[in-house]
């Protein structure tokens, strides 16, 4: 098939923070030494911010290296935190921790509730005028290779292809992309990462990627409800001790809350519901409080890497490096990773800029050094344990002994020892028959939602006759094993109702609803059998979520 070739310099896929910290710093140091240098970000998302889903919190260190004018550029990080509490939930009390007992890596002082969409728009903003030419509505669907396998660019996906994957009358072919080096900032589970993982064996060395999915909802709360700049983190109920995961609750903007729910992917009861859990969440007097009369205006759904350092793969490849999320850069205890995301971003182009000047190497060797001798090495390491603290031994043991190695690195002490992670997490459902059927209320329609009605808060844009995105490995894999053995957990676990068993001529099939896919990367983690591929459809498809 003939395609367009357009070439570059440095292509980075993805327009989140990490892609467009990347591209900045690139065209920084090319401008400090009076060079030229092509550059250009692929975006799947019909514009940037759209596809990033985010709490957020955000740590300005990594920004006030990138901009130390960032303030007087107008960056939009409007609601400095002011108050900072940790709370544990009962099914009808709460606790407030007090805060001499929060480790100081747990704090929040100094840093600001964000929309991080808002915040990658006015990066993109920062990015074109530095020169960057950034292309949305692209999706990178496979990585292209020169004669000696070294990775040369992406071939971005055709357009126009109808159900069966033909073309039609608006057909066009994807276009090959160049470059010197690739970096990858998909995010989290991306596809190409995927691909490239398997190519390189870039994981041979690290233990299983660990994972959370987490939700998110923007409410319009009464004036005098609203506390600005308030952060609560919360542990506990609805969750048991044997079940991963904690709440958010943000103030800021005008009158705005954002509630959040993590539930980390590791658990083992197929019948579990993450989704269900974050609207009964919302049912505890502390949140139904704050939630009375007021307004859900958006909703949201990702997957969150949850390894830490363990977990990460070689970072760096033939022609190309992986950056932020697409590593796996997540501080666990903090829900937080944008900061680390920009900054490996901007190291990595330190690098490429240094290796350019060299010849332009193979391997990019010195920037998996140039992030283990960061702050952001530094911080991950300090938290390496809490996870596998949590998997190991439960959420009261796992976050007194997390708590315990957080507040001995504070004071300068490394424990000797890094816990490795056992099992992947689509390897820890148990056996339907051995597990117990949580209840769930019905949604009322004013607290709590069905998956239908959130996910058309989503502004979900895909074209029904282009090809299902979501790949069966084995056609007959739920119906003949996950059916049976879990009793369909692609049905619960999924956030959006992509997944249900129909019955089709008097026997029962998995029915996929593809355009409901918020792109959460859930299913292509968790199915029990690695059954089903995540692949990006349609060039602009998916969620919008710029309200976020």
């Amino acid at each position: 098939m003939e395609r367009d070739v357009m070439e570059y310099d440095v292509l980075i896929v993805g327009a989140g923070p990490a892609g467009l910290s990347a591209a900045i710093r690139l065209k920084q140091l090319a401008q400090a030494q009076g060079q030229e240098l092509g550059v250009c970000v692929l975006e799947k998302g019909a514009e940037v911010g759209s596809h990033i889903f985010s709490g957020a919190v955000l740590d300005p260190k990594a920004l006030q290296e990138l901009f130390p004018d960032w303030q007087a550029l107008g960056a939009p990080l409007n609601t400095p935190v002011n108050k900072d509490t940790f709370v544990v939930l009962g099914e009808e009390k709460a606790w407030d921790m007090p805060d001499w007992g929060l480790p100081p890596l747990m704090r929040n002082h100094g840093n600001y509730i964000i929309s991080l969409g808002e915040v990658c728009r006015w990066l993109a903003g920062q990015a074109e005028a530095l020169g960057v030419e950034i292309y949305t509505g692209f999706s990178a669907q496979s990585p292209s290779y020169d004669a000696q396998g070294r990775m040369t660019g992406v071939i971005t996906g055709d357009m126009g292809l109808d159900k069966q994957g033909e073309p039609t009358a608006n057909y066009t072919p994807g276009i090959e992309i160049r470059a010197k080096y690739t970096l990858v900032a998909e995010g989290t589970r991306g596809s190409l990462t995927k691909q490239l993982e398997a190519r390189y064996g870039l994981r041979a060395a690290s233990s299983p990627a660990k994972y959370g999915i987490g939700f998110k909802e923007v409410w319009r709360v009464k004036p005098e409800l609203q506390q600005k700049g308030l952060i609560e983190h919360t542990l506990g109920w609805p969750l048991d001790a044997n079940t991963g995961g904690g709440g958010f609750i943000y103030h800021h903007g005008e009158h705005l809350v954002s509630v959040g729910y993590v539930v980390h992917l590791d658990y083992s009861n197929p019948y579990l519901s993450p989704f269900d859990v974050f609207q009964t969440y919302k049912t505890h007097p502390k949140l139904k409080a704050l939630l009375k009369d007021g307004k859900r205006l958006s909703y949201g759904a990702r997957a969150i890497s949850e390894g830490g350092v363990q977990s990460l793969p070689e970072m760096a490849f033939p022609g190309g490096a992986l950056l932020g999320c697409s590593a796996g850069l997540v501080n666990v205890p903090k829900i937080k990773g944008t900061h680390y995301a920009m900054k490996s971003g901007m190291l990595a182009a330190e690098a490429v800029f240094e290796a350019i000047a060299q010849g332009s190497p193979e391997v990019l060797t010195s920037y998996p050094q140039k992030l283990r001798d960061s702050w952001v090495w530094q911080e991950l390491y300090a938290v390496r344990n809490v996870k596998p603290y949590l998997s190991r031994w439960g959420t009261w043991v796992g976050t007194v002994l997390g708590g315990a190695e957080m507040w001995l690195a504070s004071w300068g002490v490394t424990l000797p020892w890094t816990l490795k992670h056992t099992s992947a997490d689509h390897a820890t459902l148990t056996d339907a028959a051995n597990s117990r059927q949580p209840t769930y209320a019905k949604p009322d329609g004013v607290l709590t939602f069905d998956k239908l009605s959130s996910v058309s808060l989503c502004n979900i844009a895909h074209d029904d006759q282009q090809p299902c995105h979501l790949k069966l490995g084995v056609a007959d894999m739920p119906v003949r094993v996950n059916l049976p053995r879990y009793a369909g957990p692609e049905q619960r676990y999924c956030p959006a109702g992509v997944y249900e068993f129909v019955e089709q001529a008097g026997e029962k099939a998995l029915q996929i609803n593809a355009q409901n896919c918020i792109h959460c990367k859930t299913c292509d983690i968790k199915d029990p059998t690695q059954n089903i591929n995540w692949v990006p459809p349609e060039g602009g498809s998916g969620p919008n979520y710029v309200a976020q």
